[in-house]
């Protein structure tokens, strides 16, 4: 269900050299930019952003040729779109943010912690793979992702005015729940991508794959990033591959899992999404768990606070090194740590 952001922030339209990035911005503290990809828009992190904005400065742009943001003819190369995305970043005068990213926006995400590692503290990124990195001729020969070629004068007449019917395709066969894509949910980005050239540039998305492919083996070529990285995939899409993946580009990766989720993980299962971005970046509402790094070989005691009291407490188990908040992966294990006075609590795997 789209959900709906609170009303302290704010709607901007930033423009750069060759297009209006239209983004949503709201809270004070260190920032977070979240990034969507294709199906979705930056509406799509409403339930997340409610629960950052508490402590952040939370920053949801539409990507270039997406949602409300201008359709330029070019520049849907991932490279390019970074740069869109520091050019926002500058006048909102923001130096340095957290990542959030999905589908096509782990592909500008990517671009832009290669590009400007200097402004990335973390980095979440989601269900998506990256060009020419690890797997990805092996993914793109894949039936399901035939759409990755689908484009072209043709293409956009017969999808024009059916918009629904395409995007249903994928938030169908894409999903383990497509009930969870409700009906409101789908008529809003139908609408979206109905609008005058929405669909031609989303295609432009995906032509740009080919030079993406090109970029990224160049970036990985000149090392891994070294921020703190949470790679999550659904347990009906990328699951641990994400981790896999993104290991090839980066040197300190914590692997997660949305359980009972395909790749729309934010309609599937926004909660425990949400809670796995949150704890990841830092933020929580009555606990926050403080780890030099999560993805350490060694346990940690840790220091919990509940209601305002420090607790400090021992992992008891572990048969995992996935990072997994929901505590639902099957056959991967989980942590159960316990404290004195404090209530179990379950699900957080410690471990590289």
């Amino acid at each position: 269900m789209i959900g709906s952001f609170p009303r302290s922030f704010q709607i901007r339209n930033i423009k750069t050299d060759d297009v209006t990035i239209h983004l949503r911005a709201g809270g004070r503290g260190p920032a977070v930019v979240m990034l969507h990809g294709f199906g979705d828009t930056g509406d799509m992190w409403a339930p997340v952003a409610a629960v950052l904005v508490k402590d952040r400065l939370v920053v949801v742009p539409d990507l270039r040729g997406m949602g409300l943001s201008s359709h330029p003819e070019g520049g849907y190369d991932k490279k390019t779109q970074a740069h869109d995305i520091a050019a926002v970043m500058n006048k909102l005068r923001i130096e340095k943010a957290a990542l959030v990213t999905h589908d096509i926006g782990n592909m500008v995400g990517y671009a832009f912690a290669a590009q400007f590692p200097e402004r990335v503290t973390h980095w979440v990124v989601i269900d998506a793979p990256l060009p020419g990195i690890g797997p990805w001729e092996e993914i793109i020969r894949s039936p399901a992702l035939w759409h990755f070629n689908f484009r072209g004068p043709d293409v956009e007449r017969l999808v024009n005015g059916r918009e629904r019917i395409y995007l249903d395709r994928f938030w169908n066969e894409l999903s383990a729940k497509p009930k969870a894509i409700n009906e409101a949910t789908r008529r809003h980005y139908a609408r979206l991508y109905a609008r005058p050239r929405a669909m031609h540039s989303a295609f432009n998305q995906f032509a740009a794959f080919t030079l993406d492919a090109v970029d990224n083996k160049v970036f990985a070529a000149n090392g891994k990033l070294t921020m703190p990285v949470l790679a999550l995939g659904g347990d009906h899409s990328f699951g641990t591959q994400m981790a896999d993946i993104m290991r090839l580009v980066a040197a300190n990766v914590t692997g997660g899992v949305i359980a009972n989720s395909g790749h729309w993980v934010m309609e599937e299962q926004p909660k425990q999404t949400t809670a796995a971005i949150v704890d990841f970046i830092g933020v929580a509402a009555n606990a926050l768990v403080e780890r030099r790094q999560i993805g350490m070989q060694r346990l940690h005691r840790i220091p919990l606070w509940i209601d305002g009291h420090k607790h400090v407490v021992e992992p008891v188990s572990v048969g995992s090194k996935l990072f997994d908040p929901a505590g639902q992966v099957k056959e991967r294990g989980r942590t159960h740590i316990r404290a004195e006075g404090v209530p179990e609590i379950h699900g957080v795997g410690l471990a590289s």
